[in-house]
């Protein structure tokens, strides 16, 4: 799975294509990172570029982003450089994972300058770097002074350059000569000297030349004569060429229904396993978005949502701990009707005890059976006996206490085990907004100088964003299963976009969503039910169980306790089934 530069290359040549001769009409940057250009060519496009260490990304998109309120500074800088600048071409320098943008536009004085906007795809060094005409840095969106790295700083008023910290043989130019000294020199397997000697070529597409050469991947170029160095020679070269012309073959390989690997030529290696299936895009920016936006998205939100993470994490653990003590301390008082026993035995039968006596032998007649009381011997016996009351009263007023700290330590508990669910399967922003409203509203995290109000019904805005709403899946009877992402879209789904006629699952005894399947008046099959429990299932904390026990009603029997936290209902009447947690046979509605 590589974003080498021979997909660089299909990339380049279709923004070349689509974008060169356009004009920049928007720059906005939604992340610390990451820019979105929109560009007008006749059509309007939309290029993002992400710098993300964890996930560099350049493609065409069609999706948009919530910018922050104050636009960061080298958002504002681009917008002086590069608004309204027309682009007048985009390149690749060999097959490195680099792209240049060249813009001429007018400065204040009418002057024409031009500006080359680089974006590098290198892991945790990635970085999108603005240039002048005499290739000097004028500021970049990642800053890496000389403390940072000593080959290379990325400072305004340096001069901009690659570095090349590896020794490689530029594929592009290479001739038969370079690639047989190139190979011969990594003296290693046939596809490792691939991808070792020359730039931009991953192991996958050094594994897919050696295949189509019908070579032996291990076999080393010492150990092959020049006609066979030769045939791999024109295979490599051949599968290059056909990219560099524009034949290219956007795919992704899936295996076992997961996607596998990708690229941009043809993994013929891959399609001869029986396991595995091939899908094709119309454009390389399609399949980028394919393989790469969930995961870029979902690594994201984890790392926006990491500090609730470990609120909730913490939360959880004190108030673990708090219900363990309650329970110990529940347990001290289970003994209490002893003494309440002893000091109605000592009123009856005290006065049988002797002066001084430190115990007192009397028959229970709630038992029948003798039992031996102790006494404190300076006291009298009907003293002793109200000593007995006055332990047992004390222990009758803990234990009641006790049990209502224990059950609101138990729905604290699994409010916050909610909470931690809705955390685990949020896609969107909006989705940690609400969780962090509700952590806040809850006593868990404080607010944010500066917001405010409390989330609003279904698409209000609240904060400056809008509200998220429910995932829906749609059964092929047409039925519609609406799933809340958290607690407080919990409520809302089941009290107010829910009618009394409509069902509402919910996973037995644990954390999970609410789901309510409409009916519209219609009568439910029963396959249709099975599915929207399923969908219950997936969305608990046992959705990786085997068999999951989902209840199941019409909601008109769910009762919501007044004060009770967000997402916390009641119901005493309820079917139940047993299913196995999954999504199969319904289709995810956009949202």
């Amino acid at each position: 799975m590589a974003f080498d530069g021979v997909v660089m290359s299909a990339l380049t040549r279709e923004l070349k294509d689509r974008l060169v001769g356009g004009r920049v009409m928007k720059i906005a940057q939604p992340e610390k990172d990451e820019l979105i250009l929109t560009i007008k060519n006749y059509d309007q496009y939309k290029l993002l570029l992400s710098a993300d260490a964890g996930l560099p990304l350049v493609y065409l998109t069609d999706a948009s982003k919530e910018s922050p309120l104050v636009s960061p500074a080298f958002c504002m800088l681009l917008r002086k450089h590069l608004q309204s600048a027309k682009l007048t071409g985009i390149s690749q320098p060999g097959l490195e994972r680099i792209i240049n943008f060249d813009f001429e536009h007018l400065d204040d004085m009418g002057d024409l300058k031009k500006k080359r906007l680089i974006i590098e795809i290198m892991g945790k060094h990635s970085n999108i770097i603005l240039c002048d005409d005499n290739n000097t840095i004028i500021d970049s969106i990642k800053r890496i002074p000389s403390s940072v790295s000593s080959v290379r700083e990325v400072l305004p008023g340096r001069e901009y350059f690659v570095t090349e910290t590896v020794k490689k043989t530029d594929p592009v130019t290479m001739d038969l000569a370079s690639f047989k000294d190139t190979v011969r020199a990594i003296n290693a397997g046939l596809h490792e000297s691939l991808y070792k000697g020359f730039t931009g070529i991953s192991p996958l597409l050094a594994n897919e030349a050696v295949y189509r050469a019908g070579l032996d991947p291990d076999l080393r170029a010492a150990d092959i004569d020049d006609d066979l160095l030769t045939h791999l020679y024109k295979t490599f070269s051949r599968m290059l060429e056909e990219v560099a012309e524009g034949s290219v073959y956007p795919n992704i390989v899936y295996r076992d229904g997961a996607p596998y690997e990708f690229s941009v030529v043809r993994l013929s290696l891959l399609e001869s396993t029986d396991a595995a299936e091939t899908v094709t895009f119309d454009s390389v920016s399609a399949l980028i978005r394919e393989y790469y936006v969930a995961r870029s998205n979902t690594a994201r939100i984890r790392q926006r949502s990491s500090d609730m993470a470990k609120i909730i994490s913490n939360a959880i653990g004190r108030a673990a701990k708090k219900y363990e003590l309650q329970q110990k301390q529940l347990e001290d008082t289970a003994k209490r009707d002893k003494y309440r026993v002893y000091g109605e035995l000592l009123t009856a039968f005290g006065y049988m005890a002797e002066p001084g006596a430190k115990s007192i032998k009397v028959n229970n007649y709630y038992t029948g059976e003798d039992i031996v009381i102790p006494l404190d011997p300076e006291l009298s016996a009907i003293d002793n006996a109200k000593k007995y009351f006055d332990r047992y009263s004390k222990q009758k007023r803990t234990a009641e206490a006790t049990e209502k700290f224990l059950a609101e330590t138990e729905e604290e508990l699994q409010h916050l085990e909610s909470v931690k669910m809705s955390l685990d399967i949020a896609e969107h922003e909006e989705d940690l907004e609400e969780i962090r409203d509700e952590l806040v509203s809850c006593g868990y995290m404080k607010r944010p100088a500066g917001r405010g109000g409390k989330p609003g019904a279904k698409g209000a805005k609240k904060s400056g964003r809008r509200v998220s709403e429910p995932i829906r899946y749609r059964t092929e009877d047409g039925f519609l299963i609406s799933v809340g992402r958290n607690n407080y879209q919990n409520d809302e789904l089941t009290f107010k976009f829910a009618n009394g006629a409509d069902w509402w699952f919910h996973a037995k005894g644990c954390p999970g969503s609410h789901v309510v399947l409409k009916t519209d008046g219609r009568e439910v099959p029963d396959r249709v039910f099975e599915q929207a429990a399923a969908v219950a299932a997936f969305y608990s904390r046992n959705r990786d169980g085997e068999k999951v026990e989902v209840d199941y009603l019409e909601r008109k029997n769910v009762k919501k306790p007044n004060g009770a936290k967000p997402g916390f209902v009641v119901y005493y009447t309820n079917y139940s089934m047993v299913v196995r947690p999954g999504t199969e046979g319904l289709i995810q509605e956009e949202q």
